[in-house]
């Protein structure tokens, strides 16, 4: 098609040429309100689910480096009887791992576990605040992936792929919801651990999506977001008249050519420059109670995880689709006791506070809280000695709270040695089509034409977990 014959079929030009006067303004000024022309103007306005839900907001607390879940959630009092005989031979059949040789010696759990809450769930004396919220979550000890090495779990894990080039989690649920955030990117994503994430940006992209619908990562040192600040001689007026001018552009060109990416470049010039005001006032931790500091553990000025945490929630407060905190600490090849006891210590209390605080504010219901990383680890011990794991697959533990979610459940099971998963699997795929259904949407009509055909967020995969539904 020439830009001739765009132009004479564009939805713009019809307004622009066939309207009369004040009719035509009218016109194209009700036609966003009944949802027709607002997501050619701004791709991520609001859009209704499939269904309804009580879901509005997702805050994904993200464990990369695979927390052990024979540390932490699945405790095995016969892993601690064989702890430093060699498994049974038949286990390890065809098994495949990482960087150990399979046949090491079995390596009983580390820490004391104890039951809490009236569900009674088993918890690592580790995290001690968890204990404190057991009613309130979904635990899952029957997760299984399809990849052992960090990159290709996180991105299946963050994509439902293990291979770069599709859309993230934060980027499907944008492009089949649009977002409420006004002043805010749509999903933004934070990176606390001790490195940056295996997977790289993966987690965030939009993949073969427009641009517009990956998430912005906001920095936990000096300013979140960089040039928030005009430079010298550029007032508010001056920057406004050029952005009207850019606009106006960008708009002509779009009607011509119908480019999906003008569209995203009108949309982030124009929230780029709502951002200098919101993003400071985002920011500003300072001004909560100091009873939720205290509960978070926050300190204002100081990165932590707990700050970052507290600010998902202020996130989600204000309407922000999806947020991703990723907190890439967790790998225990060696000095497991130590490493874990760290991690646990930096992040236990801001997650259990995180989901005392939606709910006291009446958030919890129409917010998803995922915790969770993108594998387990071996109940072998890697190399000669009783202080570390390997990667596995075969068997994990995530947890769930919010609206729709069953509370004070623990949900699937391992073998005595937590090994393999014995009943009631869920596969990654399975994780995201149960978000999708949360947040009202049916994974297998949420698709987007690339390449020939039509992809979805699990491909040919995935099964809701109807029992984990409320």
């Amino acid at each position: 098609m020439n830009c001739e014959e765009a132009k004479r079929i564009s939805r713009r030009w019809f307004i622009e040429q066939c309207g009369v006067g004040m009719g035509a303004l009218a016109l194209h000024s009700l036609l966003p309100e009944a949802g027709y022309a607002a997501q050619a103007e701004n791709p991520l306005a609001p859009k209704k689910p499939h269904f309804e839900s009580k879901v509005k907001n997702v805050i994904f607390l993200f464990m990369a480096g695979a927390p052990s879940h024979l540390e932490m959630f699945d405790y095995k009092p016969e892993l601690a009887r064989f702890n430093g005989t060699l498994p049974p031979a038949d286990l390890l059949r065809g098994y495949r791992a990482a960087f150990i040789n399979p046949s090491s010696k079995l390596l009983g759990p580390r820490f004391k576990f104890a039951r809490h809450g009236r569900s009674g769930a088993e918890i690592s004396e580790l995290l001690p605040q968890t204990a404190t919220i057991v009613d309130d979550i979904a635990i899952v000890k029957s997760m299984v992936t399809d990849a052992f090495n960090h990159a290709p779990a996180q991105i299946l894990m963050s994509t439902g792929s293990q291979i770069f080039g599709r859309p993230s989690l934060g980027s499907w649920v944008l492009y089949g919801l649009g977002s409420e955030a006004k002043d805010l990117p749509a999903f933004v994503a934070f990176s606390t651990g001790s490195k940056g994430p295996s997977s790289g940006n993966a987690s965030l992209g939009s993949g073969f999506l427009p641009t517009v619908y990956q998430g912005v990562q906001f920095r936990n040192v000096g300013d979140p977001v960089l040039y928030l600040s005009n430079p010298r001689g550029v007032d508010e007026r001056l920057q406004r008249d050029s952005l009207d001018v850019i606009r106006k552009m960008n708009q002509q060109r779009l009607s011509v050519v119908g480019d999906p990416e003008i569209a995203t470049r009108i949309n982030s010039f124009e929230l780029a420059f709502r951002m200098q005001s919101s993003v400071p006032e985002l920011m500003d931790i300072a001004k909560e109670p100091k009873s939720i500091l205290e509960m978070y553990g926050a300190e204002p000025g100081k990165p932590s995880f707990a700050n970052t945490v507290l600010m998902a929630r202020r996130l989600a407060e204000r309407g922000v689709r999806f947020v991703q905190v990723l907190h890439e600490a967790w790998d225990q090849h060696g000095n497991l006791v130590k490493d874990i006891t760290k991690n646990c210590r930096d992040t236990d209390q801001a997650c259990a506070a995180l989901i005392r605080d939606l709910k006291q504010r009446g958030m919890l219901d129409s917010t998803l809280v995922v915790w969770g990383g993108e594998f387990g680890r071996t109940p072998m011990v890697q190399g000669g000695g009783d202080d570390g794991r390997d990667h596995h697959p075969n068997a994990f533990t995530m947890w769930l709270a919010g609206g729709g979610v069953k509370s004070g459940v623990t949900f699937g099971e391992t073998d005595d040695l937590g090994f393999n998963v014995v009943r009631d699997p869920v596969h990654v795929h399975d994780l995201h089509a149960t978000i999708m259904h949360l947040l009202g949407m049916d994974h297998k009509r949420l698709t987007y034409r690339s390449q020939g055909r039509d992809f979805r967020l699990t491909d040919v995969h995935g099964n809701v977990v109807e029992k984990l539904l409320a």
